[in-house]
């Protein structure tokens, strides 16, 4: 049995450092633009994502192996493509949200015009973070990054973004909602966990258990999302709650019910459990993460 919050506290320490060396540029007609990027870059929050890299490379890899840079790089290249879709996602034009991770959101603090250069900068910034990556093979690190693309473009994370607001006020099918999960925020989670496993040398078999159980935690991840917006409280969460229901948006509680909500994310935590079965206890954070991913709070 892993001590999860331990090991959760631990790789986010890890992940938090790296980051505060990032968007640090001396250049004094970028300052303000680099503040900006840096004010929601190390506003905390529960840097799953990066973890999971961090975890799925720990479980696929040789037991000897420590973290290395390159691991860290593509970690923290992942939690910067979260935090420009964070940004952009709150702004006036997609969900208009005030408050993120406790605070005033980026464009409340710095204007819409900078909070959007800074999610272009955070973006771009995260390939260039992996492409500097040593020690890893050619061929491994431009299928990691092809991977990210993918799973932040428009048939990943932007895509399931459009899907979110095309679908605003109106009543949906469960299948077009699974859908729009799996690529709103599934797709970046997914691959969160195959890049650390890509990265470790894993293939075949081993591989495939570790993209079953990215999709099967992405999907529960949103569906816990959606639970927490009827049931969390703001200063839990760190942002408002409810706003879900205010903008008529589809989600699992409005689409299927809560109950059958919690249900149907406690079954896929399960399965991503099951999935790491040919695994060894070097995956029990993988196992521990699925089942915070279900039970959190905020």
């Amino acid at each position: 049995m892993t001590d999860l919050e331990g090991y959760l506290n631990e790789r986010r320490r890890m992940v938090d450092a790296f980051l505060e060396t990032q968007f640090q540029l001396a250049d004094p007609h970028f300052a303000r633009l680099f503040e900006a990027v840096r004010y929601s870059l190390l506003a905390g929050g529960k840097r799953i994502r990066p973890v999971l890299t961090l975890a799925s490379f720990e479980a696929c890899g040789d037991l000897r192996a420590p973290l290395s840079d390159s691991v860290l790089r593509v970690a923290a290249a992942i939690e910067m493509i979260h935090t420009y879709s964070l940004i952009h996602d709150d702004l006036p034009a997609m969900d208009n949200d005030d408050l993120r991770r406790g605070r005033p959101t980026n464009h409340k603090v710095y204007g819409e015009a900078l909070a959007i250069l800074a999610g272009d900068c955070l973006l771009t910034e995260a390939f260039l973070l992996i492409a500097k990556a040593d020690g890893v093979p050619a061929v491994i690190l431009l299928d990691v990054i092809g991977d990210i693309a993918a799973a932040s473009g428009g048939s990943g994370m932007a895509g399931g973004q459009a899907m979110d607001l095309e679908f605003e006020h109106r009543k949906i099918s469960p299948e077009d909602l699974e859908h729009l999960h799996r690529h709103k925020t599934g797709c970046l989670i997914e691959v969160s966990v195959t890049s650390g496993a890509k990265l470790a040398g894993a293939e075949g078999g081993r591989l495939q258990a570790m993209k079953s159980y990215g999709q099967a935690i992405g999907l529960a991840f949103q569906i816990a999302d959606d639970v927490l917006d009827v049931e969390g409280g703001e200063e839990e969460m760190g942002k408002a709650t409810g706003g879900d229901a205010k903008k008529e948006k589809a989600t699992y509680p409005s689409i299927v019910g809560l109950e059958k909500s919690k249900t149907l994310a406690a079954d896929l935590a399960q399965k991503a459990i099951q999935s790491l079965q040919g695994l060894d206890d070097r995956a029990d954070p993988l196992r521990e993460i699925a089942r915070y991913i279900v039970s959190r709070r905020k």
